[in-house]
């Protein structure tokens, strides 16, 4: 069942959207081959065809998450420009009044 420019100016109305005649003219056959791209889907979907979530099989790409060797955070520390109290020191960024 191919759309009509009236089918189109319907779902235009349900949607709230102004199309124009030219508009509507052109969008018709452009519905009917999603239509029919969904359709064709739909023959597809059977039974025997399990659902998924994916087109292509996944696979977890996530490493453990180990605690391994690490510096200090004293030697850390000792390679920043500057640090106080612990922590890095780093420039203001933000004005006064922020």
């Amino acid at each position: 069942m191919a759309l009509t420019p009236a089918d189109v100016a319907r779902l235009a109305e349900l949607a709230r959207i102004r199309l124009t005649e030219d508009e509507l003219s052109a969008l018709a056959p452009q519905l009917d081959v999603i239509l029919d791209a969904v359709a064709g889907v739909a023959e597809v979907a059977t039974a025997e065809v399990p659902p998924t979530s994916h087109a292509l099989p996944l696979t977890n790409v996530f490493r453990p998450d180990r605690v391994g060797p690490s510096l200090t955070a004293d030697a850390v520390l000792a390679a920043a420009p500057a640090a106080e109290d612990g922590r890095f020191r780093v420039p203001r960024i933000l004005g006064e009044e922020q």
